[in-house]
């Protein structure tokens, strides 16, 4: 008998669990559908909304890595606001998430101290643009060209095709060198001749030279220059512009051109000597 009541007993209690199962998807199945359709709808609607505001910022021709900052800003608080109408709908009270998300993202802003300075870091590049993609620029004494400006680092590419990858919190505390910021990089190529040498021969050559150059501009007007005169030479800078991107090209082709012009006008350029005098 104990073993028949035993047996009624579990039958009973999962009966009534069963009826509670029941009970609860009657009343939150529907509610619960619903906020699913919401949230496939909500995220149709968010993806056409960024569609929309990346087509008006590119017909508004906002820099590029301020669009990417802002489309991202956008996204986040969009998402975030359709978490909270459906936690609503699905009858959570809204002040009570907006508090918890409120103390959850002071308790992760505590943790992540060194990302939120990066954070505001990319924010004031992005507001007074030292810099933009696209740029030359040099940086704790690394150089390269701008591809992408995140809201925590900036990335690089250097001449040796090497990606660099800078905090913007070390950016900002640093001194920024913008190459491209005016237009035009200088060039500088120093070569000595000898002291013998005709010097106002050996300007027109080296002038003839860099204006030749198809990587110089014509604008500033490249020229030819006595720096110094040295020990066993007189030192002379030639002396072009050209884009910052074609730095390298300009200096490496600059300098086999003066070096083989000034050969072909028989101009010396001298190296140094040591004369040893030996006594007994």
């Amino acid at each position: 008998m104990e073993t028949l009541s035993g047996a009624q007993d579990i039958i009973t209690e999962a009966s009534t669990r069963w009826d509670r199962i029941i009970d609860f998807v009657q009343s939150y199945g529907p509610r619960v559908i619903t906020a699913l359709l919401l949230l496939v709808i909500g995220r149709w609607l968010i993806g056409y909304a960024q569609r929309l505001i990346d087509r008006s910022f590119r017909k508004a021709k906002m820099d590029v890595s301020m669009r990417k900052f802002l489309e991202s800003l956008i996204s986040i608080a969009l998402k975030i606001g359709l978490i909270i109408a459906i936690a609503g709908f699905l009858g959570f009270k809204s002040t009570s998430l907006i508090a918890i998300l409120g103390a959850a993202g002071l308790a992760v802003g505590l943790a992540l101290q060194w990302s939120l300075s990066n954070l505001a870091s990319g924010i004031m590049i992005l507001t007074f643009k030292p810099y933009k993609v696209g740029d030359f620029i040099e940086v704790q004494g690394r150089k390269g060209t701008v591809t992408n400006i995140n809201i925590f680092n900036t990335e690089m590419i250097s001449a040796e095709h090497k990606t660099i990858i800078t905090p913007n919190s070390v950016i900002t505390s640093d001194t920024i060198i913008n190459y491209d910021k005016i237009g035009n990089i200088r060039v500088d190529v120093t070569v000595g001749i000898s002291y013998s040498a005709d010097l106002q021969q050996a300007k027109k050559v080296l002038q003839t030279v860099v204006e030749a150059n198809t990587h110089t501009l014509d604008t500033p007007v490249p020229g030819v220059f006595v720096s110094e005169l040295a020990d066993s030479s007189v030192n002379l800078i030639v002396r072009g512009f050209c884009a910052p991107g074609d730095y390298r090209p300009t200096y490496f082709s600059l300098t086999e051109e003066v070096k083989l012009a000034l050969d072909a006008a028989n101009i010396e350029i001298p190296f140094p000597q040591r004369v040893v005098h030996m006594t007994k």
